[in-house]
C-alpha cells in the first residue's frame, strides 16, 4: 500500500522532498467537493504512483465525514476508507495522499490534525475563503511541494 524507495529502504511518500503531481481534473474535483460540502468539512484520498520522489495522483475518492463536529474536524468512515484503499489495490494504484478542508482557514495542519494523523502521506488541506490548497507530513508539518498538472502529463 506504500511505496519504498529501492535504494533507502524509507517511505517514498514521507521522504523530504517528495513532490505531489495533482492534475487539473483532479484538482478541480477537490474543490468543487471543497465548496459542496460547506459549511462542513471535507475528507478524501487520492490514489495514484510513486516514481522515483515524484508522487503522480490519478484518481480522486470524496468519502463523507463522519465527524461528531464536521464544521470543525473531519473523519473519514474506517470502513468507507478500506474500501477505497482495495479500490485503489484493484485499480493497480496506492494511497498517494489524504485530503480535507479547513472551511474557514487556514490551510494548515490543526492540532487535531496533528493528533489524529494516522498514514504515512501527504495530508492536503484546503482552504476555500484564500483559495489556497498544500499538503503537509503529519504529524511533522513538514511541507509537501503540490505541482498542478493538465491531463497530458
Amino acid at each position: 500500500m506504500f511505496c519504498t524507495s529501492a535504494s533507502t529502504g524509507q517511505n517514498v511518500l514521507t521522504m523530504p522532498g517528495v513532490l505531489l503531481t495533482l492534475p487539473a481534473p483532479l484538482r478541480r474535483a477537490l474543490w468543487a467537493q471543497v465548496r459542496r460540502e460547506l459549511p462542513r468539512e471535507c475528507v478524501g484520498a487520492l490514489g495514484g504512483w510513486v516514481r522515483g520522489e515524484q508522487v503522480q495522483a490519478h484518481a480522486l475518492y470524496p468519502l463523507p465525514n463522519v465527524a461528531a463536529d464536521p464544521e470543525r474536524e473531519y473523519l473519514a468512515d474506517p470502513g468507507d476508507l478500506l474500501r477505497v484503499v482495495r479500490a485503489m489495490q484493484r485499480e493497480g494504484l496506492d494511497l498517494v495522499a489524504l485530503y480535507h478542508s479547513h472551511p474557514h482557514g487556514p490551510a494548515a495542519p490543526s492540532a487535531s490534525d496533528r493528533r489524529l494523523a494516522a498514514y504515512p502521506v501527504p495530508y492536503l488541506i484546503a482552504d476555500p475563503a484564500a483559495e489556497v490548497l498544500r499538503a503537509y507530513l503529519l504529524p511533522g508539518g513538514e511541507e509537501v511541494e503540490v505541482r498542478s498538472a493538465d491531463e497530458s502529463n
